[in-house]
């Protein structure tokens, strides 16, 4: 089981139609912090509920769901998280 939230949070920004420097002015950070955030497999938890409450998305499900799914099932793909 292996989930990118780097890569979840990047593909949400880009759904959703915003740009990077959006969602830098709502969580305070660089261009550059924001790039390696989008690489990084995992991030802070309180980072992340910013991140959630910014894009009012639940990154924390992909997490909870991964914990139902088999363990035989690749979760790094796209899920999309019930609401």
């Amino acid at each position: 089981m292996q989930i990118h939230i780097g890569n979840l949070i990047r593909d949400e920004l880009r759904r959703q139609g915003h740009t990077n420097e959006w969602l830098m002015e709502r969580i305070g950070v660089s261009e550059r912090t924001l790039q390696r955030l989008f690489n990084k497999p995992s991030i802070d938890t309180q980072q992340l509920f910013l991140i959630s409450s910014v894009l009012n998305i639940d990154f924390f499900r992909y997490y909870s769901n991964a914990l139902s799914t088999p363990s035989n099932t690749d979760t790094s793909q796209h899920l999309t998280p019930s609401k």
